[in-house]
């Protein structure tokens, strides 16, 4: 008779619930009546709300990290309306809803949110979709789900970070780069070294927000690829949802041609051409406060190691220099720092390169004017997203690295 005594203590335990519309911890700020205006319906749970038997004033004993009213109750960098849902009293949160256009078509429900909620910290907009808090069409949705036009995402008031805050309160000063080629598709610039593409840990904004900032009425602008900051040369931003997703294909898949110049240290050798070596990424460890500790770093691994990623990358020579040469490098995979850690492993880093370089070498080298890691994004070869039309885009060698070149250039015969 014992389990029928646990049952109907369940069951009266439920009704109470009914009967007080408990709520979650995690509401923690909210009024019973504000949750509902926003439209969170999650269930209480054993060992998360004050007890079943609680009503919802007895289980508020702090203020929430998700909800609390003193968090910031916008959603920023959207178009977004009131989901309007019982309308709601001045001051108070309220969800939010956002509908899907033709340009977002097709993206995953992540990274759709997390290029709308700017400041707004990845981990969160995880939970969010973890908890079924943002809603698709009025029902869950898993952060892979495909996005389409027409669907209405709901979503939850938000918080931002203090830092996400102060960056959106000073906004990435507009800047247009050097352009080597423009359509209605994508645009090509031609990126300095020193200018991260995108802003990220340490980094305020990068070229992507300075585009955004420089031009207003763009509709739509993403990074196709990446770049080091270090590195100069081409990159990619595309002006429409269709020409990112058919370019990132053809990257995905290596129907680009990808080719850098680097000045490496010492004479390299004229047969090796190929260097098929996998690459492993970590992060360096050490004590905490420690410079570097924490940063990515990438290292050469035996083949059949199970960490390993396979990587490829292709090696001309085109100028012998004194004490250097200046390669042309293709890369057949685009894994981090595959052409740094790459060239290293062979016994000839590139010059100026502060994470897998000559350090003592480096350090001479600056005073003969080369402040910069020689690492340039000369060429690449890709279809046209709209024509399909073979394009091939060069950027000359930055003057800073020419006028270095010069200077290693041995003195021709008298």
């Amino acid at each position: 008779m014992r389990w029928r005594t646990w049952v109907f203590r369940i069951w009266v335990s439920w009704r109470r619930l009914a009967r007080w519309d408990c709520v979650p911890l995690s509401a923690g700020a909210f009024s019973l009546q504000a949750m509902r205006i926003g439209g969170i319906d999650l269930p209480a749970r054993l060992g998360v709300t004050g007890g079943l038997n609680s009503p919802v004033e007895s289980q508020l004993p702090f203020k929430s990290t998700t909800y609390s009213l003193s968090l910031v109750n916008k959603i920023i960098g959207a178009n977004l309306h009131s989901a309007s849902l019982m309308g709601t009293t001045k001051g108070q949160p309220q969800a939010q809803s956002l509908t899907v256009d033709e340009e977002s078509t097709g993206q995953r429900l992540d990274n759709f949110l997390i290029r709308h909620l700017k400041g707004v910290p990845k981990t969160h907009v995880y939970r969010i979709i973890r908890s079924g808090e943002v809603r698709v069409n009025k029902g869950r949705a898993s952060a892979d789900t495909r996005v389409a036009c027409g669907d209405v995402v709901r979503l939850p008031p938000v918080r931002t970070s203090d830092n996400a805050v102060q960056r959106l309160d000073r906004p990435a000063p507009g800047r247009e780069f050097p352009l080597l080629m423009e359509d209605e598709a994508l645009l090509a610039i031609d990126k300095p070294a020193g200018v991260a593409v995108h802003g990220g840990s340490g980094v305020s904004f990068g070229v992507i927000e300075q585009l955004r900032q420089a031009r207003p009425q763009a509709r739509f602008l993403e990074l196709v690829h990446r770049l080091d900051r270090e590195t100069s040369g081409i990159l990619l931003v595309a002006k429409k949802r269709s020409a990112l997703t058919h370019l990132q294909a053809q990257f995905r898949d290596r129907e680009t041609g990808k080719t850098y110049l680097a000045l490496v240290a010492g004479d390299w050798p004229m047969s090796k051409k190929v260097i098929d070596t996998p690459l492993h990424k970590y992060l360096l460890a050490g004590k905490e406060g420690t410079a570097g500790v924490g940063e990515r770093r990438v290292r050469v691994v035996d083949k059949d190691d199970p960490d390993g990623m396979h990587s490829v990358t292709l090696v001309r020579i085109r100028q012998r220099l004194y004490g250097f040469t200046l390669l042309e490098v293709t890369i057949r995979t685009g894994r981090t720092h595959q052409i740094r850690v790459h060239l290293a492993s062979q016994g000839h880093p590139i010059a100026g390169d502060d994470k897998y370089g000559d350090f003592e070498l480096n350090k001479a080298l600056q005073k003969q004017g080369l402040k910069r890691m020689f690492l340039h994004a000369w060429r690449l070869q890709f279809s046209h997203p709209g024509s399909g039309e073979r394009i091939e885009l060069h950027a000359a060698l930055p003057p800073e690295l020419e006028k270095f070149v010069e200077h290693v250039t041995p003195s021709p015969p008298v």
